[in-house]
């Protein structure tokens, strides 16, 4: 078994790319690809994407949170449907494959049924939620959580950099916060959630694979930590008797590397850091820093956690400096649906593709999905496994392979 095209003409493949193209002129900013939730770009990019999934054969809108939503019924209207999702807002300055190569495959995919004469048996939904990058406003996943009926009310108050709360920006864009509640679903309206999303990460390149099938989304566990030593002039105290917060921070970063390394699937990250007073001739004060520890092994991940600090403690007491932690997010892990992976599996022997298994280091909308109904998620592997950048690239024939894949896994689901 290979991972080579499994078709010749490409045309799924190409269909996808050429709506791909078509969302990537929606950005806020005129040099890059910024789409950011309820801004004008993220509005011209939600029409657009109602056109095609009108164009399509679904009966669509855009609900009152920006998300957009196409339905075909199928023969039975009343029975269980299947959602296809993905998310069309980005990061700033990003690529313009994640999150709308999801949308655009789950819209190929009804074109597809169609043109083969496929009456899907129960009613399938393709959704575009709006929210999952939380880059501008304080929120987590909000549009997904929002038809699982998790929405946080508090979410509406939330300020952007420019102070304008998603309230008043979900009014500008043509939503109703009144009507949120109507969003949330009903569980037993729902068979289950599939989404294809590019990996973001380097493992199926590295391994020769075009997709791969998400075993689950890891859990997530964010603190800050304040190092605390004594400021002096640089010039005049003598090495042993610093208490430099800046060179026990540095030790405490290593070690969140190396303890973050050490186990299967964990990651753990340092990302942000700040040292005060800040000047060239003064022994750093104080330090604070940031710590992202993931895994989608919830016990796997806490043990980490638990070790990070343990050494960080040990640290801080060696040098003679003060340690504060701040756990301040402690987000579970989401395995994804047995029996959905065995479609999946299924349909990739099927075409002549090994299935390869991938822990996903990201979130996705898939987490809150699976609050609502069984989910499950195909990784397309990206060059380089560069994602959140200009750079995200993948090609026509990995985006065919996908399309068949998703295409096939609905018949099986659907028929």
């Amino acid at each position: 078994m290979t991972q080579s095209p499994v078709s010749t003409d490409l045309a799924l493949g190409r269909r996808a790319m050429a709506l791909l193209d078509q969302l990537a002129q929606y950005s806020d900013e005129p040099s890059c690809l910024t789409r950011l939730y309820l801004s004008k770009a993220h509005r011209r990019a939600a029409e657009a994407t109602l056109g095609f999934m009108q164009n399509a054969g679904l009966d669509s809108h855009i609900d009152p949170l920006g998300s957009v939503v196409g339905r075909l019924d199928g023969a039975n209207p009343d029975a269980p449907a299947l959602l296809i999702g993905s998310h069309i807002d980005t990061v700033v300055d990003a690529g313009r494959y994640d999150g709308t190569l999801g949308v655009v495959l789950g819209i190929v995919t009804i074109e597809a049924l169609r043109q083969q004469g496929v009456v899907p048996a129960c009613p399938i939904e393709i959704v575009a939620f709006g929210d999952e990058e939380n880059a501008r406003f304080p929120t987590n996943l909000s549009t997904s959580a929002a038809l699982s009926g998790r929405y946080d009310p508090a979410w509406l108050d939330g300020i952007d950099q420019d102070g304008i709360t998603l309230r008043d920006a979900l009014a500008a864009f043509g939503g109703d916060p009144s009507r949120i509640g109507t969003i949330a679903r009903d569980r037993a309206r729902y068979r289950g959630y599939l989404e294809v999303h590019i990996e973001q990460g380097p493992q199926l390149e590295a391994a020769g694979f075009a997709v791969g099938i998400v075993s689950a989304i890891s859990g997530i566990s964010r603190a800050r930590a304040a190092v605390t030593g004594e400021a002096g002039h640089a010039g005049t105290v003598p090495m042993p008797m610093r208490r430099d917060a800046l060179a026990a921070a540095a030790e405490m970063i290593v070690a969140v590397e190396r303890t973050g390394a050490i186990r299967l699937d964990t990651v753990a990250t340092v990302g942000a850091t700040q040292v005060r007073p800040g000047a060239i001739n003064v022994i750093p004060a104080r330090v604070d820093f940031t710590l992202d520890a993931r895994s989608p092994d919830d016990v796997v991940r806490h043990a980490m956690v638990r070790d990070i600090m343990t050494e960080c403690e040990a640290i801080a007491q060696k040098r003679g400096v003060g340690l504060a932690i701040e756990p301040f997010m402690d987000s579970p892990a989401t395995p994804m649906d047995s029996a959905l992976i065995a479609v999946f599996e299924h349909t990739l022997r099927s075409l002549g593709i090994s299935p390869m298994s991938v822990a996903s280091g990201a979130g996705h909308d898939a987490v809150a999905m699976a609050g609502l109904c069984p989910s499950a998620m195909l990784f397309v592997r990206c060059k380089g496994g560069i994602s959140h950048n200009p750079a995200e690239s993948i090609t026509v024939e990995d985006a065919d392979i996908a399309a068949r894949v998703l295409i096939e896994s609905v018949k099986k689901l659907v028929t």
